[in-house]
Parts: structure tokens; sequence; C-alpha cells
């Protein structure tokens, strides 16, 4: 891959010059291979399951170390390079989630696995803030758009996992050697290394004409309107992570539980869903700069409704189409959010944007829990029933105020 970066900064400023779009692929391609790998984690559950012979509150405890992890530091390191930017840390984050794959390839123990998907999270909380951050700034002024090429690739290697898991991993449950493949990921994370090298290389000598171009931002809301809004956004990721919890951790389950599919095909439906979660933030985020983000976020979340109350009523086939709308709305409202997020806070893109990943990542992992240790309960049939409600909390994007 030949980015042409060079650490001079271009003449006249990014804005002027349009999207910086060897960038933008690059940081995509980077949030592919960093998802990817966060993904192999839901991915390998059921080997896991089988291995070491864990119960669903133990797989949702899992999901809940990685993605809490992952999510904590995110805003404090956002707020810190709000004010110090570290274009190398990048690499950074992408070599601790190459070690966290090495040793969850080796883990034979429950206490093993939440170390390793610890170091695998702690890698995308390090990624997160500042990929984001040079997303913006590569972004031509077009928001949404940078935002959506960005979260693209991170949908597009979280559908890649399970489809590699299905044909790499899933034929050796009960083996030998069937977790150990693991360790061939992590090739994955030394070509993230590479790329993102260049990337901090253009990224550290752009930064500084930005800085050095920048007007004291204004915002839009007093204090107490954008804690409101605020409050909104996380009762809307709320209803989102949970529901996007739900289809990726327990999805295939469901379907080998109700349909008795082998496990290959469900990791393939799930890829199919995931494929479709993809296309709908290519979508969102170029949509969202033309109609505004508050009406995007409205109809990609209630849009979800009448789809997900269907899902656990009909059939296999019917089960499988239904998730390709909901798969589609449901991505198409995060790059909005996060970038009405941003205009909320004018200035603070590294904190705003640690904040909204980290929301991500912590709801995403308390669903898992939560969910996991209801279907050990009830099963997991019962849960989809309840989680088709959740959409239903989109009728709160009407009270978000415009930017």
């Amino acid at each position: 891959m030949s980015l042409s970066l060079t650490n001079k900064p271009a003449h006249g400023t990014i804005a002027a010059q349009g999207a910086v779009m060897a960038v933008l692929v690059a940081i995509s391609f980077s949030h592919l291979l960093n998802d990817l790998m966060q993904s192999l984690i839901p991915a390998v559950y059921p080997t896991l399951k089988q291995s070491l012979g864990l119960s669903f509150s133990q797989i949702g405890g899992i999901s809940l170390v990685n993605q809490l992890t992952a999510s904590i530091l995110q805003p404090v390191i956002g707020n810190f390079t709000d004010r110090r930017p570290l274009p190398y840390s990048l690499p950074f984050g992408m070599a601790s989630t190459m070690v966290g794959l090495l040793l969850l390839s080796r883990a034979a123990s429950y206490p093993a696995v939440l170390c390793a998907v610890a170091c695998i999270g702690l890698g995308s909380s390090v990624f997160h803030p500042e990929s984001s951050r040079v997303a913006r700034l590569a972004s031509g002024g077009k928001h949404g758009m940078a935002q959506a090429v960005f979260q693209v690739g991170g949908n597009a290697g979280a559908a890649l996992g399970p489809l590699l898991a299905a044909f790499v991993i899933a034929p050796r449950v009960g083996h030998a050697g069937g977790q150990g493949l693991l360790a061939w990921f992590a090739l994955v994370a030394l070509t993230g290394i590479v790329v993102l090298t260049m990337v901090s290389g253009w990224y550290r000598g752009h930064i500084r004409a930005r800085v050095q171009r920048a007007v004291e931002p204004v915002a839009a809301l007093d204090r107490r309107r954008v804690a409101f809004a605020m409050g909104l956004l996380v009762l809307l990721m709320l209803s989102k992570f949970f529901y996007s919890a739900g289809m990726s951790n327990y999805y295939q389950f469901y379907l080998i539980g109700r349909f008795h599919l082998a496990q290959s095909t469900a990791q393939l439906c799930l890829f199919l869903y995931l494929g479709a979660f993809a296309a709908g933030t290519v979508l969102g985020g170029p949509i969202g700069d033309r109609i505004g983000r508050k009406r995007i976020i409205w109809v990609s979340i209630l849009g979800v409704l009448p789809f997900s109350l269907a899902l656990p009523y009909v059939g296999l086939v019917g089960t499988i189409l239904l998730t390709i709308p909901i798969g589609l709305l449901l991505a198409s409202a995060f790059p909005a959010i996060v970038v009405y997020a941003q205009e909320l806070m004018p200035g603070r893109v590294g904190t705003v944007s640690g904040l909204m990943f980290g929301i991500a990542f912590g709801l995403g992992g308390i669903g898992a829990a939560a969910l996991g240790l209801l279907a050990d309960h009830v099963g997991v049939g019962p849960v989809f029933q309840l989680m088709a409600f959740l959409p239903a909390l989109g009728l709160l994007a009407g009270l978000l105020p415009k930017v």
C-alpha cells in the first residue's frame, strides 16, 4: 500500500484540498484490521464454550471485560490528546492487540482468557480516539462522510472475523490446535502496525499546521442543553448497542438452537447481518451530511422496530432476510451520533470521539453480559423477543436540539 505520505504539511489547509482519501482509506483499512481481530472474540465463543466448559454468563463476562477495557480509557486518552496529540500511539495500540491475540491462542483457563481479551480491548481503546481524529483531519469538511469511511472499515472487519472463524477455527472445534490458530491472526496486527506507522508520519506532519490555523471554537448551545443532548445520545446508544450486542454475541446461538443449524452455517448468517451493518455505515454518514444528523438518528434507530418485532416469529429464511434491514438501519446511526456529538462540543474531537466509542464499547459489554445472564435463565429465544422492543427508544431522538 502506497500512501504517498510525507512529514511536511501540504500547501493550504486540509479543508481546501478536500478529503485526503489515501489517509482515509488507510485509517479505514487499519480500523478493519483492528475490528476484525476484536470480532474474533465472539466468533470463537462456541470453541471456548466447548473446550473450557463455559456458561453463557461466563461468555457474557468475556465480552464485558473486553469491551469495558476497550471503553474506560478512551475518553481519558481522547481528552489528553486534545491537548497533546500522540500520533505514534496508533501503532502502539495495534501492538497491544497483537499481544492479546497471542495470549488468547494459548489461554487454558477462564482467567487467562479474560487477561488476553483485556489486552485486545486496551489496544482498541488506544486506537479509536486518535484514529477518529485523523479521519476528521482528513475530511475536507465532509465530517459525516469521513466518519462513515472510518467506521465502515471497522464494520467490515467485524463482519470478516466470523467469516474467517467459520472456515479457519470452527472446523477445529473439539480438536487439538483449534484455539491455537488464533496466533496466525497476529500477522494481521503486524500489517496494521506497518500501515499505522505510515499514517502516524502523515499525522505528525499535518497536525501542527492544523493547530496553527485553528480558530477558537464557540459552543452552539449552553452547557445545560449540551448535557441534556448528551444524555439523550447515551439512551439512544443504549438501544442501539444492547440490540447490536445481542445480535453479535448470541445470534448464532439463536440460529443453532431454534433452527438446528451447524455452527459454520450460523456464522455465515452472522456474516450476512454484519455485512448489512457495514453497508449501513457507508450510507449513514453521507446521508447525515445531506439531511442532518438528527433526522438520520431518528430514522435509523426507530426504523428498526417493525423488523425487530417480527424477527422472533418468522421462519429461517424470514429471520435471515429481516437481519438485512435491521443491520442497514441500525448501523447508519453511529456516524451521525459521533459527528453530532462533536458539533455539540466543538474543539474537543478527541474527548468526544473517545467518549462516544467508549460508551459504545461499554454499553456493548454490559448488554452482552446482561443478555447472557438472562439467556442462562430463560433461553436465547425469549431474549430475542425482549430485545425486539429496544429500538422503541428511538422516539427520544425527536427531543435532540438542533446544532
